[in-house]
């Protein structure tokens, strides 16, 4: 199930409003990790706000990317997440990607007076977001959508990203999995909700959908917030399981560690067995 794509290392910044974040990020940085993904829950009273955080961290790095893992799209409408990815991309010189989630944690939503949606609605608003932030992207001015959750009247796309920037989908039950498949860049599992078997499942749903929207499904990123797992862990959820981005927690001597002694012997060993199945 291995797609080919180059191997990546990120780290899962806990946005805890005290300097570890800032901390955390910039060793990412300089350790060589290529993303820091950023959590995205705003009623969480210990925490920064992700967006606000992930420009700080754009602002003290050099060439790690960044992106909300993932942002909460029901207190934050998509034409202004649109507007701050793009505004983030430029300013960073294009290390900008965009994590997108339905939602969840509906009774926190609901305190800071954000909308709750069923399962179903959720998908569906996800789906019209999408198009939105496509939409103000795309340099087109006078753009009108009309969707039951979202709608733009006469809207003015600009500033364009500095890069293409991949939308992300958190994404578990098949209704998402399939919408993963027509219209993102990478799936976003974590393997606290998710055991390896189920990645299988979830890569053949994807595929399903990407092949059937003519689209082809090795261009799809494969994300996963991992945790620390071993370097053999690691090749085998590549080799075996279609996976090539994994995200570690911000544990700094294990970070250090992760990057000295397991992320070379991955990228070793996963290069060695695509070596040796094209010969």
């Amino acid at each position: 199930m291995d797609y080919g794509q180059p191997v990546r290392f990120g780290v899962f910044v806990t946005p805890e409003a005290t300097e570890r974040p800032m901390q955390n990020a910039v060793l990412a940085d300089e350790l060589g990790f290529d993303l820091v993904g950023i959590q995205d829950h705003p009623y969480q009273r210990r925490f920064y706000d992700t967006w606000t955080l992930l420009t700080a961290i754009a602002m003290r790095t050099e060439r790690i990317a960044v992106f909300p893992d993932v942002a909460n799209l029901p207190l934050r409408p998509p034409a202004m997440l649109a507007k701050a990815a793009a505004t983030l991309d430029i300013l960073s010189g294009g290390r900008v990607e965009l994590g997108l989630g339905a939602g969840g944690f509906w009774d926190g939503i609901k305190a800071y007076d954000g909308p709750v949606r069923t399962p179903g609605e959720s998908v569906s608003a996800l789906e019209e977001a999408i198009q939105v932030i496509r939409l103000l992207w795309s340099g087109q001015h006078g753009i009108r959508f009309e969707g039951k959750f979202y709608k733009l009247a006469g809207a003015h796309s600009g500033p364009l990203p500095a890069h293409p920037i991949g939308i992300w989908l958190g994404a578990y039950r098949p209704r998402m999995l399939s919408l993963t498949g027509r219209l993102a860049e990478g799936w976003m599992p974590s393997l606290g909700y998710f055991k390896p078997a189920d990645l299988l499942e979830g890569n053949r749903r994807i595929d399903e959908a990407a092949t059937t929207a003519g689209r082809d499904p090795r261009s799809i990123r494969r994300l996963l917030n991992a945790g620390f797992l071993d370097a053999e862990s690691l090749v085998a959820l590549v080799i075996e399981f279609g996976m090539d981005t994994f995200l570690v927690a911000d544990d700094p001597d294990e970070m250090r560690t992760f990057m000295a002694e397991v992320a070379p012997k991955v990228r070793e060993e996963v290069e060695s067995r695509r070596s040796r199945s094209t010969h």
